[in-house]
């Protein structure tokens, strides 16, 4: 099992010349180029859609919008001062809101509760308030019955 150096001199020099008749030859020298160049450019399209955020953190749900942002609750007009309140805006932060000309309540962060302009909302505490006062669930609010 001895080899001596010369030996192993003959099989590199075999190697490299065969290494380099690879490389000489130009197809596939091109195609390993388009290849690196393709995965490169996807690494790159990926990278750039992370934005360097790193990890994402799960919070538990909020039971209302306002209270993520402080804000301190008022009262709700209950049934009878729901009809006093209908021709003035309403300045009351609730759970549910709806629209003095509508017929469906929603949750304030649902897309038909944006809809919904400032002075014609009208605020619920709780969702009999809501069926009392003849509103039903809006169909388009995940979570609502």
């Amino acid at each position: 099992m001895a080899t001596s150096i010369q030996e192993i001199g003959r099989k590199c020099k075999t190697f490299f010349r065969a290494s380099v008749a690879l490389v000489e030859r130009k197809d596939i020298f091109t195609m390993l180029l388009v290849i690196l160049v393709g995965v490169a450019s996807f690494g790159l399209g990926r990278l750039s859609v992370t934005d360097g955020k790193g990890t994402v953190e799960v919070l538990p749900p909020l039971s209302t919008p306002s209270e993520a942002l402080g804000a301190q609750q008022t009262s709700v007009p209950t049934t009878s001062a729901l009809s006093a309140s209908v021709g003035s805006a309403t300045t009351a932060a609730g759970k549910f809101v709806a629209s003095k000309s509508g017929t469906k309540y929603h949750y304030p962060w649902c897309s038909g509760a944006k809809r919904i302009k400032d002075e014609n909302k009208v605020w619920f505490n709780t969702v009999e308030e809501a069926r009392a006062a003849g509103y039903t669930p809006a169909a388009n609010c995940p979570g609502l019955d």
